[in-house]
């Protein structure tokens, strides 16, 4: 009697054991699924903003005198103060990588390949990547911070009362003041470097033009040029409109935009990881 006690009693707890383990797993499951929705909604809304944004660029009635005005703010704003001290910073850090690449190949005798490899490192790699994270951090993210006081100090609710659209004066302007900023910096930090470059190999003279201009055709072939290309339009493009579309998705008080801030940060580090390596896979494979 007491063996049958104890066999009933250790299979009752088994058969406990087992229902709350699939209960686990099951509230497990659905806070998956749960996540996974969420996560899907909230990057549906930030490609509904950003059609919505595009909508409109693309609409010549949205350039009114105002907005005109707000562009061109932003624009001088966000970009001015970047351009100095990131062609500071883009010229340090190309010196010395240059440096390092033709030390290198001398002591290897691979000197023919020095300037191919500075191109490649540099021009393709680092400096779109150090341009769209300088962007994102001297304009994009302190201008959705902006979007984010407006919205919690109730400015923006006040506007749309009045008539005013603030997604046309307040969200676009930053967008595309975020946009010009990163292609700005892109641009003229691979100018630099590309400059640079040609100094620190030939020096103060034309005669090593030629060669010059054969190695940088020779990397920049049409494939490699497309993936350079759209590499540095996705990161500007991501770079401008995440930080603030994660701060639009979201409900507008304060505690709420502070993690609305901090998920666009994640977003936008994903979306750059993605394209890094999406063209590295164009470029190498």
């Amino acid at each position: 009697m007491i063996e049958r006690n104890v066999a009933r009693a250790a299979s009752g707890a088994a058969y406990h054991v087992r229902m709350a383990s699939a209960s686990s797993i099951q509230g497990a499951l659905t806070d998956g699924v749960r996540a996974l929705g969420r996560w899907l909604q909230n990057w549906w809304g930030i490609v509904q903003l950003g059609a919505r944004l595009l909508t409109l660029a693309l609409t010549p009635s949205s350039y009114t005198a105002d907005y005109r005005r707000a562009l061109l703010r932003h624009i001088v704003l966000g970009t001015a103060p970047s351009l100095l001290w990131f062609t500071v910073l883009t010229t340090l850090l190309s010196l010395v990588v240059i440096r390092i690449v033709l030390v290198t190949s001398v002591s290897y005798g691979l000197t023919q390949y020095a300037l191919e490899m500075v191109v490649r490192v540099l021009v393709l790699e680092l400096i779109p990547l150090t341009a769209a994270l300088f962007a994102a951090l001297r304009c994009t993210i302190p201008r959705a911070a902006e979007v984010a006081t407006l919205r919690s100090r109730g400015d923006w609710d006040a506007q749309a009362k009045a008539g005013v659209d603030p997604m046309h004066l307040e969200v676009l302007p930053r967008v595309a003041a975020g946009l010009v900023c990163a292609l700005l910096l892109a641009a003229i930090s691979c100018a630099v470097t590309l400059l640079l470059a040609y100094l620190a190999v030939y020096g103060f003279t034309t005669a090593g033009f030629d060669a010059y201009t054969r190695t940088v055709g020779h990397v920049f072939g049409p494939g490699v040029a497309l993936v350079f290309g759209l590499k540095i339009a996705t990161m500007a493009l991501a770079v401008a409109l995440l930080p603030v579309a994660s701060v639009l998705i979201g409900p507008a008080r304060p505690q709420a935009l502070t993690s609305a801030e901090l998920q666009g940060l994640v977003r936008m580090f994903f979306v750059i990881l993605v394209i890094e390596g999406a063209s590295l896979v164009g470029n190498y494979y």
